[in-house]
């Protein structure tokens, strides 16, 4: 039976559509109205305030701490200065990714690490033999990811303590709201400028009022997966269980993933001191997650066929579709959705490597009254949407 986060009192009094679904044991609201429009478009044109308290949370201390997080991390820890945040999977022994999160690096011996599934046995059974301290953050520190255009300018009112313009993309500070010590990673999984606010359980509360009383004059507005959905694949951003699955919960081979495979090589440093999953990660890939550009004229073109106009749902899709290359099925698309910024129907889709190469056509298959078709699609760099202001300095 799921529970409320440490903001429920307030979301539930605002969520009119009684819309939740459950994350991690957690009540999380998937839309506040009866359409998540308004959320998404605070996303991108003002200001979005997200409970993301469900994110399980570890802090990761003591002289070995390093040693620790490079040890199972794909990424080289020895150039992550205090203050820096870093996004990153890790693997199993095979290669194939259990999870990615980010992680913060507070001071020299502490780091703040967030995942989607739980890792504290994971994290216990590496740290075998070194002086580190691992501490389950989960139920004692709230989170909330302020997102959107005026997100900077609305927390420069509020916060205390701390200078919002020089925290850089990807950077972390302290400071104050409503005289309530935070966080603030200039992070997100929006694709756009945003904040993640780090908080006390208990001071959840006060902090949600802070934020919705001065975000009247930045147009804030609660959003909601729904919302988070559409946006995360506008950025390219992949989900667990979704794009992708934990090695720890694949059934099949076919089901895990490398890091290379998620499109994220850029993320593995193979000639670092050795990390869990290294030898294994030298071997090649032979598939990888790219992003489809589908054709929207020739999606038209069916519907008119059977005389109806073009109709797309309003959610981002999760279903898993097919997607061929001369007839041949070459991989599947594994989230789409129209996006109301670009005004392009977009996907996340996993493609044999050979095919991944962005201009390359393919065939994407989607169904109209009932029938399979194929239209055009595609294959891109991600991130779809990618603005300036996201790792600018923020002007307020």
């Amino acid at each position: 039976m799921p529970i409320g986060t440490a903001f429920h009192e307030r979301t539930f009094a605002l969520c009119e559509s009684l819309n939740y679904r459950e994350w991690a044991g957690y009540y999380t609201v998937s839309a506040y109205e009866a359409h998540h429009e308004h959320e998404y478009n605070a996303i991108r044109n003002a200001a979005a305030l997200i409970d993301i308290s469900p994110l399980f949370k570890y802090r990761i201390s003591g002289t070995d701490s390093t040693r620790l997080v490079d040890r199972v991390v794909t990424r080289d820890m020895r150039a992550v200065s205090v203050g820096q945040v870093i996004y990153t999977p890790w693997c199993d022994e095979q290669g194939k990714v259990i999870d990615d999160g980010t992680i913060s690096r507070l001071d020299e011996h502490t780091y703040r690490w967030t995942a989607a599934d739980p890792n504290l046995r994971w994290f216990h059974q590496n740290a075998f033999g070194l002086n580190v301290e691992i501490e389950d953050l989960s139920e004692r520190t709230a989170a909330l990811a302020l997102q959107g255009p005026t997100s900077a300018r609305l927390l420069n009112t509020v916060l205390e303590g701390c200078d919002i313009q020089s925290l850089k993309y990807f950077n972390v500070t302290k400071g104050s709201i409503a005289g309530i010590p935070v966080e603030v990673s200039r992070t997100g999984y929006t694709g756009d400028l945003g904040y993640e606010i780090w908080m006390d359980w208990d001071k959840g509360v006060a902090i949600w009022d802070a934020l919705m009383k001065a975000g009247r004059a930045f147009d804030i507005h609660p959003a909601g997966m729904l919302a988070l959905d559409v946006a995360r694949v506008e950025a390219g951003l992949l989900l667990i269980e979704v794009d992708f699955n934990s090695s720890k919960k694949a059934v099949t081979e076919e089901q895990k993933y490398t890091p290379y495979e998620l499109g994220l090589g850029r993320l593995v440093s193979p000639e670092k001191s050795r990390f869990i999953g290294q030898e294994a990660l030298r071997k090649p890939h032979r598939r990888e997650i790219v992003g489809l550009v589908i054709d929207w004229t020739a999606v038209e073109r069916l519907y008119d066929e059977v005389g109806l106009p073009p109709a797309m749902p309003a959610t981002a899709s999760r279903v898993a579709v097919p997607v061929y290359k001369n007839a041949n099925q070459i991989g599947k698309a594994t989230s789409t959705t129209w996006s109301p910024t670009l005004k392009k129907l977009i996907a996340l889709a996993t493609v044999k490597r050979e095919f991944a190469k962005p201009g390359t056509t393919l065939d994407f298959e989607i169904t109209v009254e009932a029938v399979h078709h194929r239209v055009p699609a595609t294959v891109t760099k991600t991130p779809f949407f990618n603005p300036p202001r996201k790792t600018a300095s923020p002007y307020l």
